[in-house]
């Protein structure tokens, strides 16, 4: 498992990733479909600000899933929290891959300013959930029905873990 930076090309791997998870989750509360140009645009925006994204790449080079941290909130004295996300590509999950992505994203932000790290999960989802609960965060809110997509309503639990 090979987990480095971004790379220009990256996107249309990660587009068919995420792609997945909006037309046939509720993981993602987007519904349109990201082209790659969008999601560029998105990592463009990021890395811009020193957030960090990270891929990882299988032994023979494809990539596999990517993490990233950006802002929590657009207030200004929101700035030192961060929000974290992990995709994995649909049929790459529970074999400990995020969890590696999701701490190569964590180690990044304890060399910054970052106080806290949020990670926001639709719900119900046992697996994210200990993911975040194995990397010590601990859910701080459960939202009800805040959000709503393929015809019904969706929770969303907020997990925290403060770093500096």
């Amino acid at each position: 498992m090979s987990i480095r930076p971004f790379a220009p090309g990256d996107e249309v791997a990660i587009a068919d990733i995420y792609n997945h998870y909006v037309l046939h989750t509720s993981v993602t509360f987007e519904e349109e479909a990201l082209t790659p140009t969008a999601l560029r645009e998105r990592v463009d925006a990021g890395t811009a600000q020193g957030h960090p994204w990270l891929v990882w790449e299988d032994e023979a080079g494809r990539l596999q899933g990517y993490a990233y941290a950006g802002k929590f909130h657009h207030r200004a004295a929101y700035r030192r929290t961060m929000e974290l996300t992990v995709y994995l590509r649909h049929g790459q999950q529970r074999q400990g891959r995020g969890r590696a992505l999701y701490a190569a994203v964590l180690d990044h932000l304890r060399q910054t300013d970052c106080h806290v790290a949020m990670g926001i999960v639709a719900l119900p989802n046992e697996a994210s959930a200990a993911l975040h609960r194995s990397l010590g965060f601990q859910q701080v809110a459960h939202l009800h029905e805040v959000g709503h997509k393929f015809g019904r309503w969706i929770d969303v639990g907020f997990w925290e873990l403060k770093l500096n």
